[in-house]
């Protein structure tokens, strides 16, 4: 007896020396497609394996119940009460090999599968040794719920897909919990032939297959005559289809990555996809988009689109990283850091007229002027003679140097001298993520962050404006004018947006906000050249409302307490700019007779009254010109009157021809 205890103990530490001196080999089953998943796991891409194989980690919580019932009443009926080895299957197998004169089944468990699956091998006695010495491992080192996961990653299902879920993708464009009776059968069948059995080459051959499967299973109980019946009816419709690829642009970034959590929604991103792909069909055919959702309670990523997909398009380049002019959609930064710094506040006059910075006139975009407004108007009408003279006061260093520090530095031209007074109408190169993230500084607490796309991170909150500066800017970009097919849910106070227009037409910008979620769009060639007549109001606003709609309800946007008072505040803007100017015809001029005649103005509140020789004429009620022809050679007195009742005049004559 002592003897046998002793021979039972020399023969278990060698079992176990052995083990530990030649583990299984589980790196097949490391070596794992990168798959990138939404925030509840849903797969957004996948990218393959070595050797260009799609392998998906697959569990028993990744697959339905009935699936693994099937698959273990057809492949083994005793796998969870079995060590590894079943003698009485593998004295099946024996005898009927030896009966026909053939293998007609192998008596191999799950478990001997798995083993072989690991470290495949040529079909000899042989290998079924080490197949069976590898099972007795197995279930020494692993749960059975473990072992049939590795079944389930690792079985084939033909050409170059392996397990479950990278067959149920491929196959029926799905995951295997969506997948109904007739599917799940199929894929149980598949891996005894899987070249033999393909359904979308062979689907007769797949069609019985599956039908066997599931007579298996309603001689088992696992499925009831009626589910079979419907099932079997079902024809094998499986054909190969594109494997995942949402948010490819941030996917791609984690290629490396077995297996990568995003805070991504997936039923989001697929309506952000398809929207995305039905505007860029109306666009240029090289002309592309991109679009970054946030939201705002913790600076996260809920949809991102890079591009859309076109050769043309260049739609493999991540647009939201590209570097481009925004134009006046960094107006808002550079009032929100006026403000929060003192040098204004949105109630202080100043001056929309021509002026010259040492040598610089800029001119807003409609080459007009709107005379004296306060901060708050000028920002809401994006004029960029005030925009100038803000960063005249505030500095355009100061500018550069606070949006670097909130992670969104712009890049400047080179220079010698510095940033200029351009950087307030948006002369330099930002990305849409990062402007994407400083609008969402304005749509909560002023405090600004990086977006996070993986699960779990965080990002550092820096203070960009005080809470009450991003509420003040806020409340002025709400009260804009809807723009024309504004979605009624969306009209202030639900969001508050700005756009923005790049020099030369090449980019079109608009950023939104509203009490949940902060968009930001980019519409324009991926090569930088011009769209002519692309805005950012006409071509990107639209698409940042649509993205909206699809949102939750956004509520209202949140009120923020007042600023705190400031020092006394000068105008802004030359004193002397605001008063009324005939720009054309001078004092003494000499006019051609039988040609019409443009009258120009410049300063004076409007709208402007324009008289000859004391008689009205007709002119546009906002414009600082209009047109007069004159009826007969001779001196007339041309007068302009503003809406302060200031009045200038000179004395022309008109020559005879």
């Amino acid at each position: 007896m002592r003897r046998a205890a002793l021979a039972v103990a020399l023969l278990l530490a060698g079992a176990v020396a052995l083990d530990r001196a030649f583990p299984p080999d589980l790196s097949r089953a490391r070596d794992l497609s990168a798959e990138v998943t939404d925030r509840d796991g849903v797969t957004l891409s996948v990218f393959p394996a070595a050797g260009g194989v799609w392998r998906l980690r697959t569990t028993v919580e990744d697959v339905p119940p009935a699936f693994v019932a099937m698959l273990l009443v057809r492949e083994d009926a005793r796998f969870r009460w079995h060590p590894g080895v079943d003698p009485l299957a593998l004295a099946r197998a024996t005898a009927q090999a030896a009966w026909h004169g053939r293998v007609v089944s192998g008596g191999s468990t799950m478990t001997m599968q798995v083993a072989r699956l690991l470290e495949p091998r040529p079909r000899t006695a042989l290998s079924k040794a080490i197949e069976i010495a590898r099972a007795v491992q197995l279930e020494v080192r692993y749960s059975k719920d473990e072992i049939l996961g590795l079944w389930l990653t690792l079985a084939p299902f033909g050409g170059n897909l392996e397990g479950v879920r990278a067959a149920s993708l491929a196959l029926f464009g799905r995951p295997p919990m969506g997948l109904d009776p007739a599917e799940l059968a199929l894929l149980v069948a598949l891996p005894q032939r899987p070249s033999a059995l393909r359904p979308d080459r062979f689907p007769e051959r797949a069609a019985a297959a599956r039908n066997r499967v599931l007579e298996i299973a309603r001689d088992a109980g696992v499925l009831s005559p009626r589910e079979v019946a419907d099932a079997q009816a079902t024809p094998v419709r499986a054909a190969r289809h594109e494997m995942p690829r949402l948010a490819w642009h941030l996917a791609v970034r984690e290629a490396g990555n077995a297996r990568v959590v995003t805070t991504i929604e997936a039923p989001l991103q697929v309506a952000l996809e398809r929207l995305g792909a039905e505007m860029a069909a109306s666009l240029d055919e090289r002309a592309n988009l991109a679009v970054v959702v946030l939201r705002n309670a913790d600076r996260t990523v809920a949809a991102h689109l890079g591009a859309v997909p076109g050769e043309a398009r260049a739609g493999t380049l991540d647009l939201t990283r590209a570097v481009r002019s925004p134009g006046s959609a960094f107006k808002p930064f550079l009032y929100a850091l006026a403000f929060d710094a003192g040098a204004i506040r949105p109630e202080t006059r100043i001056a929309d007229l021509p002026r010259r910075f040492d040598g610089y006139a800029p001119e807003n975009f409609d080459r007009g002027f709107t005379g004296e407004v306060t901060a708050a108007e000028a920002l809401r009408l994006s004029l960029n003679l005030p925009a100038v003279a803000v960063a005249d006061a505030f500095g355009p260093l100061a500018f550069v140097a606070a949006l670097e520090r909130a992670g969104a530095p712009p890049r400047l031209p080179p220079a010698d001298a510095g940033p200029g007074l351009p950087v307030a109408l948006g002369g330099f190169g930002a990305t849409l993520t990062e402007a994407t993230a400083l609008a969402a500084a304005l749509a909560e607490d002023g405090t600004v962050a990086a977006p996070v796309w993986r699960a779990g991170d965080t990002a550092e909150r820096r203070r960009f404006v005080s809470r009450e500066t991003a509420g003040a800017v806020r409340a002025i970009l709400a009260a804009s004018t809807p723009p024309p097919g504004m979605p009624p849910q969306l009209h202030p106070p639900r969001i508050a947006w700005k756009t923005g227009t790049s020099w030369g037409h090449r980019d079109a910008w608009a950023l939104g906000v509203s009490a949940t979620h902060t968009v930001g769009v980019w519409v324009g060639r991926p090569d930088g050249t011009p769209l002519p007549g692309q805005t950012g109001r006409a071509t990107a606003t639209p698409l940042m409302l649509r993205v909206f709609a699809l949102l939750p309800d956004p509520g209202t946007l949140p009120d923020a307490p007042p600023l705190p008072p400031a020092p006394a505040l000068a105008r802004l803007g030359e004193p002397r700019a605001d008063r009324l100017r005939l720009v054309f015809p001078p004092q003494g001029a000499s006019l051609a007779d039988g040609a019409s005649v443009t009258l120009r103005a410049a300063g004076g509140q409007r709208p402007l009254t324009w008289l000859v020789d004391g008689a009205p004429i007709a002119s546009p009620r906002h414009r600082r010109d209009t047109a007069w022809q004159p009826e007969a050679p001779g001196f007339y007195r041309v007068t302009v009157i503003d809406a302060e009742g200031a009045s200038v005049a000179a004395e022309v004559r008109v020559r005879s021809p």
